[in-house]
């Protein structure tokens, strides 16, 4: 059976992801998740969320250990979501020093922390509708299938890192950058644009293994 025939089988799951808020969608083989040590690397050096979050490294499979997990599964969604979050040109180019830069305005403080709360704000919705995009793979069979989000995981001020038990083992999931997914590459593949960096609204992305 042609592999396009077999990845129409999981066209219910890009119908239910549009309805669910992304702005795109699309089915891929599994082979298709580009998968690198850099981009861990990346969450190493220069992330101020490194060692914070379960979903962060070092608490999450290593590129290696994911490498082999994607070789397991025959399919994946890639998602990519638009943020309602908006930052004109000028908050744009304060936005990671606004909080603590004293010589920002107060005008461009309060905008710029408006910016960071209605990404928060968006970026847990996305994760909600990728969780269920999850349990509607699994409740057609698909019990192994398993999400990812984009960025560190927002649900509690701060995690049980020093525990490693987690407060909504439900709902958070791991970061597709900590485990190596190279988002850019991933989403070429899957024929979905990335603009980066952003000009006004930012885009996130999510993965669900399927299989």
């Amino acid at each position: 059976m042609p592999a396009q025939s077999n990845a129409e089988k999981y066209q219910f799951l890009v119908k239910l992801a549009l309805q669910g808020g992304a702005a795109d969608a699309k089915i891929i083989p599994a082979g298709k998740v580009v998968v690198e040590d850099r981009v861990v690397l990346k969450c190493k050096v220069g992330c101020n969320h490194y060692g914070k979050t379960l979903a962060c490294p070092p608490y999450t499979p290593s590129a290696e250990e994911f490498r082999k997990i994607v070789s397991e599964y025959k399919y994946a969604m890639f998602m990519k979501f638009k943020s309602t979050a908006a930052a004109d040109p000028e908050v744009l180019s304060k936005l990671m020093v606004a909080e603590t830069d004293p010589s920002v305005s107060k005008e461009i403080k309060v905008k710029a922390a408006k910016f960071w709360a209605d990404w928060k704000d968006d970026k847990r919705k996305m994760l909600q509708s990728v969780v269920d995009l999850e349990k509607a793979a699994m409740k057609e069979g698909y019990s192994l299938a398993i999400s990812f989000v984009s960025g560190h995981c927002q649900l509690c001020e701060k995690c049980n890192t020093e525990t490693r038990i987690c407060a909504h083992p439900n709902l958070a999931r791991w970061s597709e950058d900590a485990v190596g997914v190279n988002v850019k590459k991933t989403a070429a593949n899957a024929g979905i644009d990335v603009t980066f960096p952003f000009a006004k609204n930012p885009e996130s992305f999510a993965l669900l293994l399927i299989d």
